[in-house]
């Protein structure tokens, strides 16, 4: 005669201490960004300096703000960084960083103070390589900034700054203005915009990444 031998399963179901340290742990932290996450990323703080660096990436309207901020600033350099339009593979690309100075001289910024940074042609790690351009160009000029402020758009902000912190270093203070945050203080949450929804899930990702692993970078 066969038996069958019928073991019960023991469910583990965590207590109430349990619970609590599973809220602490993973739901309150995701509570917390979803709600200031934009808030924080989109903050700008800006720095006593002599120094304006402008990602040329962001839309002409923010490159005319730009021009505001250099005028009103005291500043003494303008930089301007950035790589090409479109992919490659993509006819006809153009330098983001030459559209950003045309965009700068028609603003009423004279085009003999603006400093060229154009950044090589890559697919990755994007902000940093335009960190060491707009160094190796301040370099070959003999500038020497003591700090300089960040001209980006909305939440790439707190990424940018963290980048270009590393690039150059404790000896230069880095600020960062981030062009476009007005829409994001306004009473309607990101999740109601696509786009902002899709910048906030990037940028949280790029800033996370920067933060805890930073590809290994160094401001050497």
């Amino acid at each position: 005669m066969r038996f069958a031998l019928f073991r019960r399963r023991t469910i583990w179901w965590p207590t109430w201490k349990g619970w609590l340290l599973l809220f602490v742990v993973l739901v309150a932290p995701v509570m917390a960004w979803a709600w200031f996450g934009e808030t924080y990323l989109t903050r700008s703080e800006r720095v006593p300096a002599d120094t304006l660096v402008v990602e040329s990436w962001i839309q002409p309207d923010g490159l005319h703000a730009a021009a505001a901020e250099y005028r009103s600033g005291n500043y003494r350099h303008l930089v301007v960084t950035g790589g090409l339009t479109g992919s490659k593979g993509t006819l006809r690309r153009r330098s983001f960083a030459a559209l950003a100075e045309r965009e700068l001289v028609d603003a009423g910024i004279a085009k003999e103070t603006i400093i060229p940074a154009p950044m090589p042609d890559v697919d990755n790690q994007r902000t940093h390589e335009m960190a060491v351009a707009v160094r190796r160009a301040l370099e070959e000029r003999e500038i020497h900034p003591t700090a300089m402020n960040v001209f980006t758009a909305g939440a790439h902000a707190r990424r940018s700054q963290l980048v270009y912190r590393k690039v150059f270093g404790s000896n230069v203070k880095v600020g960062v203005i981030a062009w476009g945050a007005v829409e994001h203080s306004s009473r309607r949450g990101w999740w109601t915009s696509s786009e902002r929804t899709l910048e906030l899930f990037k940028e949280t990702l790029g800033y996370a990444y920067e933060l805890l692993f930073s590809s290994g970078r160094s401001s050497s």
